[in-house]
C-alpha cells in the first residue's frame, strides 16, 4: 500500500485500486488537492497543466466522498469534449475497481443516446459529461442533477465556449448548495468570470508547481521556412523522428485533411481527426494511434483536449495557435508520466516576432532549430523517395507480357548497378533546370 496516499487521506479500497494500477507517489497537484477535498467544505479551484494527474487529484476523493447507499447522482463531471470524457471516465472505473458498490456512468455527446437513458435508469452515483448532451438527457427527463454533491469543471479553460450558454441551464438544475471543483491550465479572464458566476465566495486556490510541473521535459523549438518549403521541413523532421509517435496540430480542418493526404502520398504511418468527422471515424484513428498502429496523428485543437498516450515523444505546430492557452494544450500532449518530449513549431520569417510573446506570456524559453542546407535536404528527400518506393504496392494492373519485358531490359543489370540508374533517372527528372538550362533550350 502507498503510505504517501495513505497520508493524503486516501482510504483502503481506493489505496488497493493505486497498488493494482502500479500508481504510488502522488504528484504535487494531487498532494495539495485531495486532503482539501476530504477535510474542507469550500469550493476549489486548481491550476495545473495538463499532464499532472489532475484526473486522480479530484478522481480518488470524489469514490471516497460518495454515499453508495443513496441511489441519487451525487457527483457530475464536465468535461469539454467525447474523448476527454471517456478518459475521466475509464480512469475513475479504474480507480473505483475495489469499490463496487459505486456507480459510474458516462454520457457523452457524438454517440447514440438511446443506450445512455437506458444505463441512467440504474442506479448512477458519478456522471461524466459534456455540457451539450448532459441538458438533452435533462429536458428528457433521462436523468436528475438536482440533489447533486459535487460538480467538477475539468479543463475548465477549454469549455469556457460551450459553458457560456450552458451553464446557466445546468446551474438551475442543480442544488446551490453544490460544492465546486474547477480545474484548468490556464487562467484567462473568462475562467475568472466562470469562478466570480458559478462559485461560492470562498473559493480555495491552488496551483501545482507550475515550474516543475508545467513543461518539465518539453524542449520548445521553432525552424523558420519559407512558404513553399515547409512541407518539405516537416518531411525531413517526422523522417528523423521514423519509429515514434508524434501529433501535428493545424489550425484548420481543411489544412489537417490537406496535409494528411500529403503524409499519406509520402507512405507515412498517419491518421487524421477533426470535428467534422464522425465520432465513430475519431474513436477508430485515436484507438489506431493509441495502440501503435499508426505513428503520426494529424489534429485540430480538438485534439489537444483528452489524449493522454505517454509515448508521444513530439509535437509538431505546423501552424502557431491563436492563443497561448492552446499552445499550453498542443505542448502538453507530450512528455506524459515524467517522460521527455519536443515541441516544434514550423514559422514563416513573420511570424517570428511571437516568439518573444510566448516566452513572456508562459515564461518559456524557445530555441531555434535550423533548417537542412540545400546539399543535406537533397540527401534527404532521396531518401524519403526511396522509403516511398519501398513501401508503394505492387501494380496488379500491368500484364505479365510487359512485365517479362521490363525484367529482360534489366536482366544484365545487378542491383546496385539497377539502384544506380534508378536514382540517376530520379535526380534528373526531379532537379530544377537553371535559368541557363532554360535560355539554351528557347534557344
Amino acid at each position: 500500500m502507498s503510505k504517501q496516499f495513505s497520508a493524503l487521506g486516501i482510504n483502503e479500497q481506493v489505496l488497493q485500486s493505486l497498488v493494482d494500477l502500479q500508481i504510488s507517489v502522488p504528484t504535487d497537484i494531487q498532494k495539495k488537492t485531495i486532503p482539501i477535498l476530504l477535510n474542507q467544505k469550500e469550493d476549489v479551484v486548481a491550476l495545473a497543466k495538463t499532464g499532472t494527474g489532475k484526473t486522480a487529484a479530484f478522481g480518488l476523493p470524489l469514490i471516497q466522498l460518495i454515499d453508495s447507499e443513496n441511489d441519487d447522482v451525487q457527483a457530475l463531471i464536465l468535461s469539454p469534449t467525447r474523448e476527454l470524457g471517456q478518459q475521466i471516465y475509464e480512469n475513475l472505473v479504474s480507480f473505483a475497481s475495489h469499490s463496487p458498490t459505486i456507480s459510474i456512468a458516462s454520457v457523452c455527446g457524438g454517440i447514440p443516446i438511446k443506450p445512455q437513458i437506458e444505463r441512467l435508469k440504474e442506479t448512477t452515483h458519478i456522471i461524466v459529461a459534456t455540457p451539450g448532451r448532459l441538458i438533452d438527457l435533462i429536458q428528457r427527463k433521462a436523468v436528475s442533477i438536482k440533489k447533486l454533491k459535487y460538480l467538477v469543471l475539468d479543463e475548465a479553460d477549454e469549455m469556457v465556449t460551450a459553458l457560456k450558454t450552458d451553464l446557466d441551464t445546468l446551474d438551475a438544475e442543480m442544488p446551490k448548495s453544490r460544492r465546486t471543483l474547477l480545474f484548468t491550465a490556464t487562467m484567462p479572464g473568462t475562467v475568472k468570470q466562470l469562478v466570480q458566476n458559478y462559485m461560492s465566495k470562498h473559493v480555495v486556490h491552488l496551483e501545482a508547481d507550475m515550474a516543475q510541473m508545467g513543461h518539465q521535459g518539453i524542449d520548445h523549438k521553432y525552424i523558420v521556412v519559407e512558404p513553399i518549403e515547409k512541407l518539405e521541413v516537416l518531411l525531413h523532421f517526422l523522417n528523423s523522428k521514423e519509429g515514434e509517435r508524434g501529433i501535428i496540430f493545424c489550425k484548420t480542418k481543411a489544412a489537417v485533411n490537406k496535409l494528411a493526404k500529403k503524409l499519406a502520398i509520402n507512405k507515412l504511418s498517419s491518421g487524421s481527426i477533426h470535428g467534422s468527422l464522425s465520432q465513430g471515424i475519431r474513436d477508430r484513428i485515436m484507438g489506431q494511434f493509441r495502440e501503435g498502429f499508426i505513428d503520426i496523428l494529424v489534429a485540430t485543437d480538438l485534439a489537444a483536449r483528452g489524449i493522454d498516450v505517454k509515448e508521444i515523444s513530439y509535437v509538431v505546430n505546423y501552424h502557431l495557435p491563436d492563443t497561448y492557452e492552446a499552445y499550453v494544450h498542443r505542448s502538453g500532449r507530450t512528455a506524459r508520466a515524467g517522460a521527455k518530449g519536443l515541441s516544434v513549431s514550423i514559422i514563416q520569417e513573420e511570424e517570428i516576432q511571437d516568439i518573444p510573446e510566448f516566452e513572456k506570456e508562459l515564461g518559456l524559453v524557445f530555441t531555434e532549430l535550423k533548417k537542412q542546407d540545400a546539399e543535406d535536404r537533397e540527401e534527404t528527400n532521396l531518401v524519403l523517395w526511396a522509403k516511398r518506393i519501398f513501401k508503394t504496392k505492387p501494380n496488379r494492373n500491368v500484364s505479365g507480357e510487359t512485365k517479362e519485358k521490363i525484367k529482360t531490359i534489366f536482366h544484365h543489370l545487378t542491383k546496385d548497378e539497377l539502384i544506380e540508374k534508378v536514382l540517376a533517372d530520379h535526380v534528373m527528372h526531379n532537379t530544377p533546370a537553371s535559368p541557363k538550362t532554360e535560355d539554351s533550350q528557347k534557344k
